[in-house]
């Protein structure tokens, strides 16, 4: 539905089976199927206080659903566009999630040291979690709407921006996981690459038989252990319908275990 007065430009979604409803922008960028599947495969650990990070939240899904799934996790949302940090802010109070949640401004794009609300925090994180634009900027119509450009196109070095920053962020030990396009698999794992070890590639299709459309990677930092390729996941049943394990972590906050990397 279409929200009123000064959010009349936003809708209200509702994501893990209603248990978390977010404000999003009517014509920016919308998060949807691929911010559940990376929130569901943060590999978290029981009765764990752990920090997360969620890399250029956007309006926070996938944050707010590793909040929403794991009590213990502590989040740090870090959003560049100031409209969707605003909104981001606003899904942390309505979902009564402020005292486990936070939003910083943050670019990816800057050194930590130009970063006074970032720098002190490098190092810190148990996991961290990114879904980076898919299109490279030049190759790819763009977008109308300048925050929607942003959030749909990276620079052609963007990856290797987004997993720098990511390795500042994380701890000794602590893993990293991003969800992209099948297709850019050699780049995102040419930007883990000497970053993050004891990677785990693990594909996801659209149904039996076709091509994986999206992957997800995650990876150890510090780990020399060697990659390892998993069968991935099945999406849709014969028709248009949900697996039923899909549907448990769609609509149930089921955890998606990608076969192995955990935090030390």
């Amino acid at each position: 539905m279409t929200s009123a007065g000064d959010r009349a430009a936003t809708t209200e979604d509702a994501f893990l089976g209603g248990s978390l409803r977010v404000l999003q922008p009517v014509a920016g960028y919308r998060a949807g199927l691929d911010a559940v599947l990376l929130a569901a495969a943060a590999p978290l650990r029981r009765g764990r206080l752990e920090q997360v990070l969620d890399v250029g939240a956007g309006v926070g899904v996938v944050g707010l659903s590793v909040a929403r799934r794991a009590a213990d996790a502590h989040l740090t949302l870090i959003e560049r566009e100031a409209t969707q940090a605003d909104l981001c802010r606003a899904n942390v109070e309505r979902n009564g999630l402020s005292e486990r949640a936070r939003v910083l401004a943050g670019d990816v794009g800057k050194p930590l040291g130009e970063q006074p609300a970032l720098k002190p925090l490098a190092g810190s994180f148990d996991h961290v979690l990114a879904n980076p634009p898919y299109q490279v900027e030049g190759t790819a119509t763009v977008a109308a709407l300048p925050a929607k450009a942003a959030a749909n196109a990276m620079r052609r070095d963007g990856l290797q921006q987004w997993l720098r920053f990511m390795a500042a962020m994380a701890r000794p030990g602590g893993t990293a996981t991003m969800i992209h396009r099948a297709d850019s698999l050699d780049q995102v794992l040419m930007a883990f690459s000497g970053r993050f070890g004891h990677l785990l590639v693990f594909p996801i299709f659209p149904r039996q038989g076709a091509a994986a459309h999206r992957v997800l990677v995650q990876g150890i930092k510090g780990s020399r252990a060697p990659l390892q390729l998993r069968a991935g996941l099945i999406l849709h049943e014969t028709g248009h319908g949900f697996r039923s394990e899909v549907d448990a972590i769609l609509r149930g906050g089921a955890a998606l275990d990608l076969g192995g990397a955990s935090a030390s």
